[in-house]
């Protein structure tokens, strides 16, 4: 529907458009490209576009599935799992990660990627990646509408207990290099991603009273 110069819609109700805008509004966006073990041992790999970092200390991070999907189902079953850097150079490894391979397929291997194991956790991560958080699971949350009724999406949240960097990504006075490592952010529509650079870079100090 539209007033003035506002479309506008209710969710519930659709969005008439060809693709849900939701997706592009909020965004770009951090790509949670998840590892992650069952209780056999088998790996899982699998990128999440609901991704993002929630708490400082201790550092939280966390994704969201829609539906229970092997790797929410490894996490819980083990407590453990990596997220693992999307840069440029691995676009297209990540999205072949994202193909609906029969369960206990290894994604390592079939997007041709290098697992190591975790120094803390079991779960594996990507050594083609150039930064890795290895996560402790702290909270699984089923979410719910604004009615209280349960949704078939799954909020997974995890510690950071190990954080991988490349030495190459942090200056010489240790400041970690964000353009540098050349990350991409999910957009909207069914293929639009992002780059950053520091041609975009602009910088705001928080005021003070």
């Amino acid at each position: 529907m539209s007033t003035d110069n506002r479309f506008f819609y209710e969710p519930s109700k659709g969005h008439g458009l060809p693709h849900n805008p939701l997706n592009a509004i909020i965004g770009p966006r951090p790509i949670g490209w998840i590892s992650s073990r069952n209780r056999q041992g088998q790996r899982n790999l699998a990128p999440y576009s609901f991704f993002n970092c929630f708490n400082y200390d201790p550092p939280i991070i966390g994704f969201a599935s829609t539906a229970w999907k092997d790797s929410v189902a490894n996490i819980v079953e083990t407590g453990e799992f990596v997220w693992n850097l999307t840069t440029r150079r691995l676009a297209e490894q990540m999205n072949l990660t994202s193909a609906p391979l029969p369960r206990g397929t290894d994604e390592f291997e079939f997007a041709g990627l290098t697992p190591v194991a975790g120094n803390i956790v079991a779960a594996d991560r990507v050594a083609e990646s150039p930064v890795n958080f290895e996560c402790k699971l702290t909270q699984c949350i089923q979410l719910t509408d604004a009615n209280g009724d349960k949704i078939d999406t799954w909020l997974v949240l995890g510690e950071v207990v190990v954080v991988h960097i490349e030495k190459h990504l942090l200056s010489a006075e240790g400041v970690y290099q964000t353009a540098l490592a050349e990350p991409v952010l999910r957009a909207g529509g069914p293929s639009a991603y992002y780059g950053i650079s520091d041609e975009q870079r602009f910088d705001l100090h928080r005021p003070t009273l």
